[in-house]
């Protein structure tokens, strides 16, 4: 039963040059995305309290509540656009999901009760699940092969500098302005679609009959290519364990470790985003030299092993100064997403390919709604429900996401280079 066939006798598909229309609004619309992904950690707190939740114990309990609606919206996100940007096209995913999280989130401004703020992240998820996916395939298919490295590297680290923005704007504006600026961002970021052009590959892949495209249930009914479906959802777990758990609660983790002041969730977030910009171009820039994506995603995938050890054990009675510059290095270190992203993308053919790389970031993240019942639950067992063991609960929740992402590397097919015009077939 073959994977793959080979690619249709027709002109190979035009390619773009690294600072394409294309690569520059996925990376601008990336940019507007992480600054709506991530606001909601940064304004957490306040956004609670001004909505009277005051006790500390249910502002965690509240927090994790709606990151864990959010988190589920781009699961279902992830599976809608990732089958439409297969079947109707890498554009229309692009701009559509940028209309619907950038509506959801002016509408976040308007919130009054905890049920609409859950529901509204519900729905701020699912257009957040559509644009990475979406302009990463689209980058990946009108890039010369051989530097699809350097424009995923543009696109994030554009990106995830968005975070930054997201805690100027929420420090300096209040909370409620700050989702309406994301809002607004997003509005006018589509104003930029006129001079962007749809994937040669995926216009080839629609005049192919009997091509079955979008098909999400593809990825399930054949063994080898489920596993390696799987292997690649993998990869992204490490990442959303240090953003959705270690950075998210750094107040709570602040206090497990007695450092020597009050932690602020959003400098936390800064200063993680920060360290992901470096991370992201590093990890692009040594996949290129390396030739490899396996090389350059193992070797981070050891850092960040390193580094949230010394999150968990190194940082007792430190003062938060040290505590936020752990934070920025610990943002080096998984500084892997769009690296992740590309390797999945390159891994499918042409007609699953936005499936799989729109589904895979957001089961990643979306694994955050599995991790936190997980950390929870293991930190109560260590500790007790009154006084839970948020630090040895992260150890374990740590290192069994940081193993089963090392060894989906290692057993995965190097994609540096691979040709990707090509379809999928049972």
């Amino acid at each position: 039963m073959a994977l793959t066939s080979t690619p249709p006798n027709s002109a190979p598909p035009k390619t773009t040059g690294l600072l394409s229309a294309a690569v520059v609004v996925a990376a601008l619309g990336y940019f507007v995305d992480i600054y709506d992904l991530i606001l909601f950690s940064i304004v957490r707190v306040a956004s609670l309290k001004d909505l009277g939740i005051t006790a500390q114990a249910d502002i965690t309990t509240e927090g994790t509540h709606l990151i864990s609606m959010q988190m589920g919206g781009m699961l279902l996100g992830g599976i809608l656009w990732g089958i439409l940007g297969d079947k109707r096209g890498r554009l229309s995913v692009l701009f559509g999901s940028i209309l619907l999280y950038s509506l959801a989130n002016i509408a976040n401004g308007f919130v009054h009760t905890i049920e609409q703020y859950a529901w509204l992240r519900l729905i701020a998820g699912i257009g957040l699940a559509g644009e990475l996916g979406a302009g990463i395939t689209l980058v990946a298919e009108t890039l010369p092969k051989e530097k699809r490295g350097y424009g995923t590297m543009i696109v994030a680290t554009v990106g995830v500098s968005g975070a930054m923005l997201a805690y100027w704007v929420g420090e300096a504006l209040g909370w409620r302005n700050a989702y309406f600026v994301g809002g607004g961002l997003g509005l006018a970021l589509l104003l930029l679609r006129v001079g962007v052009f749809e994937s040669g590959m995926f216009e080839q892949a629609k005049q192919q009959h009997g091509v079955d495209r979008g098909n999400f249930l593809a990825l399930f009914t054949n063994g080898p290519r489920l596993l390696k479906y799987l292997k690649c959802l993998l990869i992204g777990v490490p990442l959303w364990f240090v953003v959705g758990i270690l950075i998210t609660l750094a107040p709570e983790f602040g206090r497990a470790l007695g450092v020597q002041g009050e932690v602020s969730a959003g400098l936390a977030v800064f200063w993680c985003y920060f360290g992901l910009v470096f991370g992201d171009f590093a990890s692009g820039a040594l996949s290129q030299l390396l030739r490899s994506r396996k090389r350059a995603l193992q070797l981070f995938l050891l850092i960040c092993g390193t580094v949230v050890a010394a999150y968990l054990f190194m940082l007792r009675g430190a003062s938060p100064t040290a505590f936020y510059r752990l934070c920025f290095v610990m943002g080096i270190s998984v500084g892997f997403w769009a690296l992740f992203v590309t390797v999945a993308a390159e891994q499918f053919g042409t007609n699953l390919r936005a499936t799989v790389a729109t589904t895979a970031p957001n089961f990643a993240r979306g694994s955050v709604v599995a991790l936190v019942p997980i950390f929870n639950g293991l930190a109560a067992i260590l500790g007790s429900s009154t006084a839970p063991n948020l630090v040895g609960s992260g150890a374990v929740v740590g290192a069994v996401s940081l193993l089963l992402a090392f060894w989906a590397v290692s057993t995965l097919p190097e994609t540096y280079g691979k040709d990707l015009d090509y379809v999928e077939v049972s």
